[in-house]
């Protein structure tokens, strides 16, 4: 786990260059070259999702990460038969449950594990028994890390969601203390604590300055400033941010 004031690990998400690459259905812009390029660019690990109806990545598409990448990579999906399959297969670095809805357009909250215990258990247990670490993407609630530490996952990545959504003010500060007690929280409980989902270059900065988290997961915020400034820059302004906001 990351020590306070250590470095702050990057995720950069690929998943929304497939989307511009299946608005076409060709195979331009391709996500393995965009993850090769962010790894080139400073990131310290790459995140995709694959989804049940395969809106952006592709089953190709993490069988190419796993033999060009460099860094780890991060594998989200939601609980079910076949993407266990799938990531036993692959065996990932990394996975990361997500509650998934086919009618939602991006992820609209955390995974209910105190609600869902029994369903996600044998999944932790099979995922932690095949070497893959296993994170939960869970909102900022005791409740929820108390039952993800139950479960036997080493990790939660917490839903920055709220927090992003609120232009500066008491609420923002209100969502962001929430990040930091849920951090704080899982700390103590020997959890290595994550954060993603909506940072920008406005908002990293307070959440990369909450020392108990390891790592940040951002992606569509990336992808579309690369549309104007190129995604290794983007991606270098935002690890320039995070340091700042560590440090």
């Amino acid at each position: 786990m990351t020590k306070a004031g250590g470095h702050l690990r990057l995720g950069v998400n690929v998943d929304h260059v497939a989307t511009v690459r299946n608005a076409r259905g060709g195979i331009h812009p391709d996500p393995v070259r965009a993850a090769l390029m962010a790894a080139a660019a400073g990131a310290d690990g790459i995140t995709a999702h694959l989804r049940e109806d395969r809106r952006h990545i592709s089953d190709d598409d993490i069988t190419r990460l796993m033999a060009e990448l460099t860094v780890p990579l991060n594998l989200e999906m939601a609980a079910t038969d076949e993407m266990l399959k799938i990531a036993l297969r692959h065996r990932p670095h990394a996975v990361c449950l997500v509650p998934e809805k086919r009618s939602e357009r991006t992820t609209e909250g955390g995974l209910d594990v105190a609600g869902g215990h029994n369903h996600l258990a044998p999944f932790v247990r099979e995922l932690v028994g095949a070497g893959i670490r296993v994170s939960m993407f869970i909102e900022a609630e005791p409740r929820q890390l108390d039952a993800a530490k139950g479960i036997g996952a080493p990790v939660v990545e917490l839903h920055t969601g709220s927090y992003c959504e609120h232009p500066p003010g008491p609420e923002r500060e209100r969502q962001l203390e929430r990040l930091r007690a849920a951090a704080a929280h899982a700390a103590a409980m020997g959890l290595e604590c994550h954060a993603g989902h909506g940072l920008g270059f406005d908002t990293v900065g307070p959440v990369a300055a909450i020392s108990t988290l390891a790592e940040l997961n951002i992606g569509h915020f990336l992808v579309g400033e690369a549309i104007f400034t190129g995604f290794a820059a983007a991606i270098g302004r935002m690890r320039t941010l995070m340091d700042e906001g560590r440090a």
